[in-house]
């Protein structure tokens, strides 16, 4: 049992206050899900051409800033910083695949969570009061987001094995259930070249959807090859840069609750993760039908 919240605003004018939104929906689900904490948030605020890296360090105490002063001598361009607990947000102008590569040679134990133009990715072992106050989730700014509480079913509780997985550029999922074909498709993954960092089950799914929108579809569209390809019971929420989506599996055995106002669209496990939000008393709210795919755009 996980539970799963997300917000993806319409107005412009909470964006400053989008963590005061997201800190008590996932507060309000430690019950489901007391081993870790993420989230996937989306904001634009770097130059236009940077992108974005959520990096995650191989111990307490990390030299972030040598690292960047060493990657910015080897792309020949600089690469800043912005420190959070022990973990990092670097930005950099350099293509994501040479950055990627230098980083891989510089420090191949540092992890990249997330990266994009938009999206910045925490996650880490502990309830959720205590990791959104470590990293300061309820001071930021954003217009979308993601977020999990984990209660470790399938795998080790570990901060890798936590959610979201952000696998591809802006993309990031947040899943609660599981599925008993994951190895299969893992396999398949794998003969294609497209090769998993963890033994989680969500992280399969991640890189699924991540390959067949590589491949052209549509978020809606692979969200809909989820459903044919993977069986179990199981809720997905998926974010891309400007896209917010919701699936159920064909017998919608995990709850899900959608709240829908003229400023948001909000997704939680349950609906006390939504009680507390501004304007829910007249917010349009259901539960996502059996094999229904719901997509929102910006």
């Amino acid at each position: 049992m996980c539970g799963i919240v997300g917000v993806h605003l319409k107005s412009s004018s909470v964006e400053d206050q989008f963590g005061r939104l997201i800190v008590p929906m996932l507060e309000a689900l430690t019950s489901r899900g007391p081993d870790s904490t993420g989230i996937a948030l989306y904001r634009h605020d770097v130059a236009n051409g940077e992108l974005k890296y959520s990096l995650r360090a191989p111990g307490p105490g990390y030299r972030w800033q040598e690292l960047a002063d060493r990657l910015g001598a080897q792309l020949g361009r600089p690469v800043g910083l912005r420190p959070r607990a022990d973990d990092t947000l670097l930005i950099s102008s350099a293509p994501a695949s040479d950055l990627l590569d230098a980083l891989a040679r510089e420090d191949p134990q540092v992890r990249v969570v997330g990266h994009g133009r938009a999206i910045e990715v925490v996650k880490d072992v502990g309830a959720a009061d205590e990791v959104c106050d470590r990293y300061g989730i309820g001071e930021m700014s954003g217009y979308q987001g993601i977020g999990h509480t984990r209660m470790a079913t399938e795998s080790a509780v570990t901060t890798e094995h936590s959610h979201p997985f952000a696998v591809a550029a802006d993309l990031a999922l947040v899943h609660n259930g599981s599925f008993s074909n994951h190895a299969s498709l893992r396999r398949r993954l794998a003969d294609q070249g497209i090769h998993c960092e963890t033994d989680n089950d969500s992280e399969v799914a991640a890189r699924y959807i991540a390959n067949e929108m590589a491949l052209g579809a549509n978020l809606e569209d692979a969200l809909l090859m989820v459903l044919k390809a993977f069986d179990g019971f199981f809720t997905l929420l998926v974010s891309t840069e400007r896209e917010f989506a919701i699936v159920r599996d064909s017998f919608a055995c995990k709850p899900a609750v959608v709240a829908e106002t003229a400023d948001y669209v909000a997704v939680g496990s349950e609906y006390v993760a939504l009680a507390g939000l501004p304007g829910i008393t007249d917010a349009e709210v259901f539960e996502p039908m059996p094999g229904e795919v719901h997509v929102w755009s910006r």
